[in-house]
């Protein structure tokens, strides 16, 4: 499995249209999600993950917001995402045994790379409202997951009822107008796994009726 990035070309190089769409399709295609659980190391080092991280910034962003951030996770600091976990459990079921406890913290152990993406929702009536923030955060995830893609890295994006918990609003410092929207992880495939069949285009896309 080849991680290197020593053969990329620099952004400003001009690209072939006929060769670029079969790459990028192939790449596009390749993407799947693979269960935290399911990654193992090694996932991405400093230098990738910068790499991952500059792959977001090209995401289209009205007004030039950056409405959106990620948190990275180190494996020291997981045991504070682990007993959010535990802690947003018991909110929500007093009554939770010690093994869906244990069950909930394991949770933030898993995968190599782990990150809280964040959306800055802002206020109603702002020039730029809260679905378009929430499409560039949508853009900047599927470029750094194409982008570990590309590097080899499996990948998945998770959610939860704890991300909406006082516990991790806490953790993460969110902001008032701020949102916890998914995890994101990053990792290599512990085993291969069967491609999906993709929807097919009609199931998804319809045409506006002319007026005539």
């Amino acid at each position: 499995m080849d991680h290197g990035i020593d053969a990329l070309p620099p952004s400003s190089a001009p690209i072939e249209p006929g060769a670029s769409a079969q790459w990028a399709w192939a790449l596009i295609q390749h993407r799947q999600t693979i269960l935290p659980k399911r990654l193992t190391d090694p996932g991405p080092d400093a230098s990738q993950l910068e790499l991952i991280f500059r792959a977001a910034s090209a995401a289209p962003d009205h007004g030039e917001l950056v409405p959106w951030r990620f948190v990275v996770i180190p494996m020291a600091a997981r045991a504070r995402l682990a007993q959010v976990f535990a802690d947003s459990l018991l909110e929500r079921d007093p009554t939770a045994t010690p093994e869906q406890l244990t069950q909930a913290r394991a949770k933030a152990f898993r995968g190599p790379v782990l990150m809280l993406a964040v959306v800055r929702m802002g206020s109603p009536g702002d020039e730029i409202p809260a679905g378009e923030r929430l499409l560039s955060a949508g853009c900047a995830i599927q470029n750094m997951l194409l982008m570990a893609t590309a590097m080899g890295f499996a990948s998945a994006l998770t959610s939860g009822k704890a991300l909406q918990s006082p516990g991790m609003r806490s953790l993460f410092t969110l902001t008032p107008d701020e949102q916890a929207v998914c995890f994101v992880s990053l990792g290599t495939a512990m085993r291969s796994k069967s491609h999906r069949q993709r929807p097919e285009p009609s199931r998804f896309v319809s045409f506006l009726a002319d007026d005539s």
